[in-house]
């Protein structure tokens, strides 16, 4: 005997320990469904399908266990479009779509983690399910394609609609349904894959007076998800032809900016009358655009708004009639200026008795329109020998004139003006004036106009600066006329400081404002290509030093630590410049407490707290410091305890004692628990939410907490049916650490000690039943009214057990891919046993289980139902078994069971030899007493668990026995 005590206390020791390894546990993911589904299928690899109806809602939820909390989120790939819910993924455990669209659907993944072992995946395929309304159209074969259009020939009527599934058509004429063979001069091709989808042709052959009449296409997809049929009737007669149409407006159209523009386009043949449309060449009419039949009309037209304009027919016979016209809008822009030196004498001086050429460029819209003239002091100048007036041949220089002067003298000074303007007028013109002075330059050099010259004054390069500064890189610049400075880098391909390539300047000076560390580098300044002068550009660079104080990690970390215990505080350089760090300094709070030059052969400085007290609670700084500045690594050292991970996979957490209220069982783990000092005990804050006032209490906490230690606290007096907010904060000598906080929502609980349980499945909670994770599939939550219509026949219920169309059951669908043997088990929440003394249960109280079923078809296999009792390693106990076809109908099953401690019983259906096997059960009942009058049943197996209890107790004390001997 004593060795059997040893032997169980062993035992005891060792479901102890590993109780004491702790509740954290990897991630697993089931996706369930609820909103607007036509149906859930099996597919390969336990994935589902789930077909919905365009623009009902998709609603699909992520159930995870494991513990810590795994976070939860939604992606979207291989849909009808790829697309990630607008490039963002949803981290939520319910995934919401309200009217889906045709591109949404797709495969949903969703993907949990908590960082232990790999994350969980599930995923599940959303068939988006539509039918748009067919489209009819008509052809002449091209070789007899005549004047009298479809008089006496072969006609082609071509029906598409988009769908999925796939549609099927079917042709009418008037009445009369056309099938293939059914009319010698009608032939139907059989339907083919285009980009469109399937279609069906419908040939007539060598037209006769009967085919002169209304046709219809009807499309189909057999009333999937409740979508009806669509058609399209198309009505052929002697008079059906192409469209045509013509344009009542020039081509091109040349307006001023501002007018209003009306395109006008009328048919001017096609049966049925076509419908006309305008398209423009900018993918889209503009904004302003107003369509009215055949009439577009543009108020006030901008230059944005030139391009070609489209008018377009189309009756669905033939092909569409397209005509086209291009609006042009006048516009004057962008006019400059040039001097050439003597083109003859590779000189960039201007000199008296040489030839100048004075240039100047106009872009115009059209630039056939564009004319240039001369002016000299305000007056007239017309071409001569020594003032040479040129236009450019357009296709080398569009938009040029040239003034050309022939042995510059003195009395050629002067202010000269090309005036650039368009013939059609309404435009306002654009003139340049260039200026030719004896006061440009002394006379004495016999020069006027000086070429550029660009230098860098002296200690401007390299600037050196630090970072935050303001500073300004400069370039002298010299010449007559003076030109603009083009400031860019020098030394990589890289923005300027305003975000563009090049920068301009007037004076020579670029000017940064809070100049950054990527500044520095090279900057070139170059005069500009159009400064006056037909010249190669001028250019100087400019070096700029930014400095900067070091960078340092970390920047913030958090240290907790318990007292009497080493802390390593590490601060590390990654760059600066200057490199040459000069020192460090370490701070608690403000007092200094350790300061010297910093290692060069070392990018990191260390400061170490040999035994934590009290005093070392605080936040330490480590500056390092170079000539630009300082550094700042910040340790915050504390004994605050991590916060506690709240555990969610408790199972049947919530119970009800009293009709107005109900409890809670609280449970959760210690994050880090051995980081600080020992948790002494957990301030615990609840509230009903919408209010504001907390109720707090502390729970204790005897001696040391395990990482993984689930602790337990029963949460009670809790108000039906309201939700609370939980807070819970761990305790040391610290003081308080950091708090969690979880939301406890009620939900009908499964009483464990009510005398009565009753679960008809018409809530999706289908009251707390959970599907067995190592079966082949599930059973499934159905409803007559949202049955498939793609349903096995003979086989499954017409309604639920009361008959109605609308109440929900429980099935096993044992179509494909479904073989025979493939089990399913639905398991129920547990039931607890209350004793009936403080001295445990003498006498096993009875119960009675009771349910409908429905086993109906050929291929009917084997519904068997279990007890399953906690903390008992043997088989589950077969209390209830029935096989084979039983009628179209619902029948009652009751038996007694003896539990000795908390239990589940459990539904398992298995499959039979065909399809035609759908087992059905509903109004599962659970009462306290003995089954009175159960209904008889040849075919069951009422099995008493009771025997197999006592056998199990006496071949446990005979074993004993045998062992003192």
């Amino acid at each position: 005997m004593d060795l059997t005590i040893c032997v169980l206390g062993l035992l005891a020791l060792i479901v102890d320990g590993i109780r004491c390894q702790g509740v954290y546990a990897p991630p697993t993911v089931r996706i369930i469904h609820s909103g607007h589904a036509c149906n859930v299928e099996e597919e390969r690899h336990t994935e589902r399908v789930y077909t919905i109806r365009e623009g009902e809602t998709l609603e699909l939820t992520c159930l995870v266990t494991g513990h810590p909390r795994p976070q939860i989120r939604w992606t979207k790939t291989a849909g009808s479009v790829s697309d990630r819910f607008q490039d963002s993924s949803v981290f939520n455990e319910t995934l919401h779509i309200a009217k889906i669209q045709r591109t949404q659907g797709g495969r949903y993944y969703c993907k949990a983690e908590n960082g232990l072992g790999s994350p969980a995946i599930k995923s599940i395929r959303v068939d988006v399910y539509y039918l748009d309304d067919p489209v009819v159209t008509v052809h002449q074969s091209i070789g007899e394609a005549k004047e009298q259009f479809y008089y006496e020939r072969t006609v082609f009527l071509r029906c598409v609609a988009n769908s999925n599934p796939p549609v099927r058509y079917s042709w009418h004429r008037g009445r009369e349904v056309l099938t293939q063979g059914s009319d010698k001069g009608v032939e139907i091709y059989e339907p083919f894959f285009t980009q469109q989808g399937e279609t069906k042709i419908l040939k007539l052959k060598n037209l006769r007076p009967q085919d002169y009449a209304n046709y219809s296409c009807i499309a189909s997809v057999r009333n999937v998800c409740g979508i009806p049929d669509r058609s399209v009737i198309f009505r052929l007669t002697n008079k059906t032809a192409s469209p045509s149409i013509k344009l009542l407006v020039e081509d091109p159209i040349v307006v001023n900016p501002g007018q209003t523009v009306s395109l006008v386009c009328i048919t001017t043949g096609g049966e049925p009358p076509p419908i006309l449309t305008w398209v423009s060449s900018n993918d889209s009419l503009p904004q302003r655009s107003v369509v009215k039949g055949g009439t577009l009309t543009l108020p006030a037209i901008t230059s944005d708004e030139a391009g070609v304009y489209s008018c377009v027919a189309s009756n669905n016979v033939g092909n569409p009639a397209k005509k086209s016209t291009t609006i042009v809008v006048r516009a004057l822009k962008k006019g400059r200026f040039w001097i050439t030196p003597d083109p003859y004498h590779n000189d960039d001086h201007i000199q008296i008795g040489r030839e100048v050429k004075i240039s100047c460029q106009v872009e115009a819209t059209p630039p056939e329109e564009l004319t240039f003239s001369w002016l000299k002091n305000g007056r007239a100048l017309r071409s001569s020998e020594r003032m040479v007036i040129t236009q450019t041949d357009p296709d080398i220089s569009p938009g040029t004139t040239n003034l050309d002067i022939i042995d510059l003298k003195f009395t050629d000074f002067g202010t000269y003006t090309c005036v650039a303007a368009l013939k059609g007028g309404g435009i306002p013109e654009i003139s340049i004036d260039v200026n030719i002075s004896s006061t440009t330059v002394p006379p004495l050099f016999f020069s006027f106009l000086v070429p550029p010259n660009l230098t860098v004054p002296r200690g401007k390069s390299p600037l050196v600066a630090r970072e935050g500064d303001t500073v300004e890189l400069e370039c002298l610049v010299s010449g007559k006329p003076k030109p603009i400075i083009l400031w860019s880098r020098a030394d990589k391909e890289a923005p300027m400081p305003d975000g563009s390539m090049q920068m301009e300047s007037y004076d020579g000076v670029l000017r940064i404002v809070n100049v950054s560390r990527e500044m520095t580098g090279s900057y070139r300044c170059q005069t500009s290509q159009y400064n006056g002068f037909n010249v190669k550009p001028r250019e100087a660079i400019v070096e700029l030093i930014v400095q900067y104080p070091p960078t340092v990690e970390p920047v913030f970390m958090e240290m907790r630590q318990g007292l009497g215990r080493p802390v390593v505080m590490t601060c590390r350089v990654l760059r600066a410049h200057p490199s040459r760090v000069l020192r460090f300094e370490w701070l608690l709070s403000n007092r200094l407490l350790h300061a010297g030059a910093f290692d060069a052969q070392r990018d990191e400085t260390e400061y170490t707290i040999r035994s934590l007290n009290r005093d070392g609670w605080g936040e330490y700084t480590c500056n390092v410091i170079n000539e630009a500045g300082a550094g700042k690594c910040t340790f915050q050292v504390t004994g605050k305890a991590y916060p506690p991970e709240f555990y969610y996979d408790t199972y049947n957490p919530l119970w009800q004692n009293r009709p107005r209220v109900y409890g809670f069982k609280l449970q959760w783990t210690q994050m880090n628990p051995n980081a600080v000092d020992r948790i002494v005990a957990y301030r615990l804050g609840i509230r009903q939410m919408g209010l504001q006032r907390w109720w707090e209490q502390e729970i204790p906490v005897d001696g040391t907490i395990n990482k993984g230690e689930l602790m337990t606290h029963n949460l009670t007096e809790l108000i039906k049916p309201e939700s609370y907010e939980v807070r819970l904060t761990p305790i040391t000598r610290f003081g308080e650490g950091d708090s969690a906080i979880r939301i406890v929502t009620y939900s009908a609980p499964i009483n464990p000690h009510l005398r009565e349980f009753h679960c008809s499945f018409e809530e999706e909670p289908i009251c707390m039943f959970t599907q067995d994770k190592n079966d082949d599939f599930d059973w499934t939550r159905h409803s007559a009214a949202t049955r498939d219509t793609k349903y096995t026949p003979n086989t499954g219920p017409s309604g639920d057990h009361s008959g109605s169309k609308q109440g929900f059951y429980m099935y096993i669908e044992t179509s494909r891919p479904r073989k025979e043997g493939d089990q399913a088990r639905l398991i129920s929440p547990f039931f607890n046993v209350a004793p009936k003394n403080p001295y445990g249960i003498t006498n096993p109280p009875a119960y009675c289980f009771g349910f409908f079923y429905h086993m109906y078809g050929k291929h009917i296999g084997t519904l068997n139902a279990f007890l399953k009792q906690k903390g008992q390693t043997a088989s589950e106990g077969l209390v209830w078994s029935l096989s084979g076809n039983q009628g179209d109908r619902w029948k009652q099953a009751k038996v007694s069971i003896h539990p000795t401690s908390s239990f589940q019983v459990v539904l398992q259906g298995i499959r039979g030899p065909g399809i035609e096997g759908d087992i059905a059960i509903d109004d599962i009942t659970l009462e306290e007493g003995e089954c009175r009058d159960p209904p008889p049943n040849l075919s069951a197996k009422a099995l008493s668990t009771s025997c197999h209890i006592w056998l199990l107790c006496v071949t446990l004390v005979l074993t004993l026995l045998e062992g003192q001997r």
